[in-house]
């Protein structure tokens, strides 16, 4: 009897063991055949800041890695935020704002260049981090603005929901086209943050336009949330119409 069961518990961690080596061939399997979406950067400054970025990783010190320059580019967008909060009571903190979003720039563009430049990649993490940073950084980033009073509640809850919804139409085209656009219409990350620096400037002197009966930020952010919904309704339709080229209804 005691035989009997020595020889089941074997066949039983026999089992086991069998089963969770499958399980870790496949998970294996899964991640060799992960295979990264082709990315697609056509804005106006794209060659300029691509130069420029390869230039910073070739002198980027050793110690410093692509999850250090993640963090930087997040505190950018947090501290930016929180000095757009506190320009309320000093409008001097929108040149701070300028400061924090140039260091946003630097360290969520230059994460991933530096990754590539070291052959370092993690495309699966990468991308994942560096969306999940965008995505709590433009919260933190419009949630200051309405703080400031320079922007009102509806007015960022607009620009906010379109930004994720164009957001959410590029991270299914990079799953089921395999191609990540960066920019849309000659317009990238980097254009739009250096119009945001520009915008700061104006704001400083005129925060309101049009014999002073609208905040600026509100007709900026009005015109942003109408350009990124339109790009979303043209691009939906792109992208519908390619997905159905390519996999067409089955002949009956």
């Amino acid at each position: 009897m005691q035989m009997e069961l020595t020889i089941e518990t074997e066949s039983r961690a026999e089992t086991e063991t069998r089963a969770k080596a499958n399980t870790e061939g496949k998970s294996e399997n899964t991640i060799r055949a992960f295979h990264d979406a082709q990315r697609e950067q056509t804005s106006i400054l794209a060659p300029l800041e691509r130069a420029a970025l390869y230039g910073f990783a070739r002198r980027m010190p050793a110690w410093v890695n692509s999850d250090h320059l993640s963090i930087l580019g997040f505190i950018g967008m947090i501290g930016a935020g929180a000095c757009y909060a506190a320009s309320k009571y000093n409008p001097l903190m929108l040149h701070l704002v300028n400061v924090f979003i140039f260091l946003n720039w630097f360290g969520d563009s230059l994460d991933g260049t530096l990754a590539r430049y070291r052959d370092r990649q993690r495309p699966r993490y990468g991308f994942y981090v560096d969306h999940i940073i965008d995505t709590f950084g433009i919260f933190f980033l419009l949630f200051g603005m309405t703080l400031s009073g320079y922007m009102s509640q509806r007015v960022a809850a607009a620009v906010l929901i379109s930004y994720f919804m164009l957001a959410i139409n590029s991270y299914l085209a990079a799953y089921s086209i395999g191609i990540f656009k960066i920019s849309q219409w000659k317009l990238g990350p980097t254009e739009l943050r250096l119009l945001l620096m520009i915008g700061n400037v104006f704001l400083f002197y005129r925060p309101r336009v049009y014999h002073h009966r609208y905040l600026l930020f509100d007709v900026s952010g009005v015109i942003a949330a109408f350009g990124m919904s339109l790009m979303l309704v043209v691009l939906s339709i792109q992208h519908t119409h390619t997905l159905y080229k390519l996999e067409p209804l089955p002949k009956q």
